[in-house]
């Protein structure tokens, strides 16, 4: 069914904005985001929504809501003025342009793509939205949070560290097929996800891997859920910003799980590559709930306190005379006048229904002219004391004669009503 022509459809599927990647073709800025990415977030139920990475982007995020869900991917080394003091992270110029030369396609720094994602993550912390953040993604969710990185993992960590263990965090020469492996730590949603994978001994599978910097000092808000052999953190997650059904998720993969994918074949390596993908359009839906419920109580009609007060007197009156038409006999003086409100407002210039209107009926003329038949019922009860005081002095036989008359005089009123009811008009 086509949806009506007032229809929000922004409102019907939730939204996840993922900033895009340049690159130049033919001699002009191209921008593009992974198609592994959109597939997954299509696939389990999201709208993709791209920001272009063009300036002043970053002053114009307001309108791109409703924002329900980011997920923040592949990109050049994030502006190290924004975790150091020291821009060069205590690395030689020599070394510093060996680093340029060694990865010219990431080290360029691009400012303005920074000052977009890293506004989009602060908003996704001040407000609980959702946020994946996928290889440099990680990265800036980890700066946003007030963690470091490592300007060159080979440089920084494994050689002036002196970690025994070189891990290959980027092999240009077998840049998809390339693998290393990392220890899941047990308990983080990782470990879910990859549980029927991973055997008891090793808590180990092997990860691709496209980065040359890295998660230095891991910001406090954050729990590790994977380690490479030379100890750089590869995911990390808020426990306390994360569960799906509630919409939320606040998470870091260093490494790529839509692109984890065998030779020649779409097929994944393990049957938890996915998940988080899955996991992460789960909250971004549970969000997307949660804020269309809090929009609708924003916007409930507020009832004006004087009308609230009318509304709830002729509700008074109506119940009321519900329950004297119901019993059928008098009520205290005290609770007559209550019912003066429901009569004056069935007597105002108002529609009703159909459905009121035979209920009204049903109910007879109890409510509409309440004041005059609670006259009448005292009337009835007036007469009915003072017929009782006389029979009271009436003898045996008097009463027995006055009975059978009026037994008599009932028996001709009812055949007489009966012949005219049935009379043919």
């Amino acid at each position: 069914m086509a949806p009506s022509s007032d229809s929000d459809l922004s409102k019907l599927l939730p939204r996840v904005l993922i900033v895009s990647r340049r690159c130049v073709r033919k001699n002009k800025f191209v921008d593009f985001v992974g198609e592994y990415h959109l597939d997954l977030i299509v696939g389990y139920g999201a709208v993709p929504v791209i920001v272009p990475r063009v300036a002043g982007v970053h002053t114009l995020l307001e309108s791109f809501e409703p924002i329900h869900g980011v997920l923040l991917c592949e990109g050049e080394d994030i502006d190290p003025s924004h975790y150091a003091a020291d821009a060069s992270g205590g690395l030689s110029a020599e070394e510093l342009d060996e680093i340029r030369s060694l990865h010219a396609s990431d080290a360029t720094v691009d400012r303005e793509k920074d000052s977009i994602e890293l506004r989009l993550a602060k908003l996704c912390l001040e407000r609980n939205i959702p946020f994946l953040g996928i290889c440099r993604g990680s990265q800036v969710l980890n700066v946003a949070c007030g963690g470091s990185l490592y300007q060159d993992v080979e440089k920084e960590l494994q050689r002036k560290s002196g970690v025994g263990t070189v891990v290959e965090h980027i092999n240009y020469g077998d840049y998809d097929g390339h693998r290393h492996e990392v220890k899941v730590a047990e308990g983080t949603p990782l470990h879910e996800w990859f549980r029927e994978s991973l055997s008891p001994e090793e808590m180990t599978i092997a990860v691709n891997s496209y980065h040359h910097q890295g998660v230095k000092r891991l910001a406090e808000r954050f729990v590790p859920m994977a380690f490479a052999a030379d100890g750089l953190a590869e995911g990390f997650y808020d426990p306390d910003a994360y569960n799906p059904d509630e919409g939320k998720f606040i998470m870091g993969l260093q490494f790529h799980p839509e692109r984890m994918r065998r030779p020649g074949s779409e097929e994944f390596d393990y049957p938890g590559c996915p998940k988080a993908y899955q996991e992460f359009v789960k909250a971004v839906v549970a969000y997307q709930t949660k804020v269309n419920s809090c929009a609708n109580l924003n916007h409930a009609p507020k009832i004006n306190q004087e009308l609230e007060k009318k509304r709830k007197i002729i509700m008074r009156s109506f119940s009321l005379a519900k329950n004297l038409y119901a019993a059928g006999h008098d009520m205290p003086p005290s609770k007559e006048q209550d019912l003066e409100a429901g009569a004056d407002f069935l007597e105002s210039n108002m529609a009703l229904s159909s459905q009121q209107e035979v209920r009204l009926k049903q109910m007879g003329a109890t409510v509409r002219n309440s004041s005059s038949y609670a006259q009448k019922m005292k009337m009835t009860k007036e007469r009915g004391a003072m017929a009782r005081k006389v029979m009271q002095n009436m003898s045996v036989e008097q009463l027995a004669e006055f009975l059978s008359f009026y037994d008599m005089m009932g028996q001709i009123c009812s055949e007489l009503l009966e012949k005219k009811l049935n009379a043919t008009p």
